[in-house]
């Protein structure tokens, strides 16, 4: 019995159904990102709201999707909600359980991103005539994002590996278009070892980018500490 096949191997490493898959990977990961960052900008806002109940709302939501599997709270929107008369296509299921959850987690890094800003410039932007919104803007955020780009760039890391899960409700992305072929070829080392390879791909290219980005900002936090300086 023959256990590894090259010739599989090679074949499948650039299969159209299989590049069909990665780039699904890619768009699952950019859009629940997209989404994910504005409800965990909003929730990070409502932890840090003086309103007791909107503090409540906030944390209950985090608690609840930080505290369940992805795994489960996917099959409790594509198969329990329909009992409730609420229907979502796959694809929808898959961006709503993925934005849902991300959004939890985007939250606390965005939330200690704002609180790692000493509230002394906040008071002093107010006592300069600004409004929260423009003290928000061009206070806080451009401060805040420096110590949020790290913890970010390691989320979206994960989770071009966590839109896998969404497999179980047959999103077609990488991994569900791996099983379909296994089933079809029984080639099971060869087409994992395939999506091994194009999930350690994006994961490296991530890296490289996300390197930039760091990069790019301590050079501007350097810029302008040798500004301050002079």
């Amino acid at each position: 019995m023959q256990l590894w096949s090259w010739s599989g191997f090679f074949g499948y490493l650039f299969n159209p159904f299989i590049l069909g898959g990665v780039l699904t990977t890619i768009w699952l990961t950019v859009v629940s990102l997209s989404a994910g960052l504005i409800l965990g900008f909003a929730l990070a806002l409502m932890r840090r709201s003086r309103a007791r109940l909107v503090q409540l709302v906030a944390k209950a939501y985090i608690w609840l999707f930080r505290g369940t599997p992805l795994l489960v709270q996917l099959i409790a929107i594509y198969t329990a909600l329909p009992q409730f008369g609420i229907r979502f296509s796959v694809v929808e299921a898959a961006l709503i359980g993925l934005a849902l959850n991300e959004a939890a987690y985007l939250a606390e890094i965005i939330r200690a991103g704002i609180e790692a800003v000493p509230e002394g410039q906040a008071r002093a932007a107010r006592a300069l005539g600004m409004t929260e919104r423009q003290i928000m803007r061009h206070i806080v955020m451009p401060q805040a994002f420096k110590v949020i780009i790290p913890p970010l760039g390691n989320s979206v890391n994960g989770l071009l590996k966590t839109t896998s899960v969404t497999s179980v409700i047959s999103m077609e992305e990488l991994l569900r278009r791996t099983q379909v072929l296994i089933q079809e070829r029984f080639m099971v080392l060869e087409l994992f070892s395939v999506a091994a390879i194009y999930y350690l791909l994006l994961t490296t290219l991530w890296d490289f980018f996300q390197r930039h980005i760091e990069k790019r900002f301590g050079q501007a936090d350097s810029r302008l500490s040798m500004t301050e300086k002079r």
